[in-house]
């Protein structure tokens, strides 16, 4: 089945150019949301697990999954795993999970797409010919489902993830002067200093 769900022009601007992976995401994420039978998020509710990684191309997916489902790295509702691999796990307390990959065959096949050819040799997407990059976006988005998604339904219980709880509370840095949110505060002499004035070098946090 080929289901319509293509990205509005919004999320093309959103994201800032044409490809093909920002669409595939937003396919995706539609298609999750349908299967489990939930609205795009616009609070907290809904969360994503992407198994992305952190370079081109697959992080363009990101931005299609955001778009359509609302699950926003802004709202801390998407995560990711960096296993570097072309799939995600979408989330609802109350309806379940599902897991979407893209099926090597179709990766495969859209590889031989000549977009590819110029973006191998460095070519900026928004750089390549407008009619070679919207030839691939329609090749896409006129193919089922099933030949795109491989789809696996998950037990909530596998999943880990905890979202950080949100909180108001801010001192203001006894150095600079800027507020700072108390759970990144550091106190050094007695006094509260935000972790630039701190010299404090916290270990890499990645989303």
């Amino acid at each position: 089945m080929t289901t319509p769900y293509s990205p509005p022009d919004w999320a093309f601007e959103f994201h800032g150019h044409r490809c093909p992976f920002m669409p595939i995401g937003y396919r995706m994420g539609r298609l999750a949301m349908a299967r489990l039978d939930v609205e795009r998020e616009k609070d907290h509710g809904f969360y994503v697990i992407a198994e992305l990684g952190e370079a081109h191309p697959q992080t363009c997916m990101m931005d299609g999954i955001q778009a359509a489902t609302g699950a926003t790295y802004g709202k801390l509702l998407l995560s990711r795993t960096f296993w570097g691999k072309l799939a995600a796990v979408f989330a609802h307390p109350e309806k379940g999970a599902v897991r979407y990959a893209l099926n090597a065959d179709f990766m495969d096949e859209m590889g031989k797409h000549e977009f590819f050819r110029y973006r191998k040799r460095g070519v900026e997407p928004s750089a390549i010919p407008a009619e070679i990059t919207d030839d691939l976006v329609k090749w896409i988005a006129e193919l089922p489902d099933e030949t795109m998604y491989k789809v696996q339904d998950v037990d909530l219980p596998d999943l880990v993830y905890e979202p950080v709880k949100g909180s108001f509370n801010k001192t203001k840095c006894s150095s600079c002067g800027e507020y700072v949110f108390d759970r990144y505060v550091r106190m050094k002499d007695g006094s509260p200093l935000c972790i630039p004035c701190s010299r404090y070098e916290p270990a890499p946090q990645r989303r």
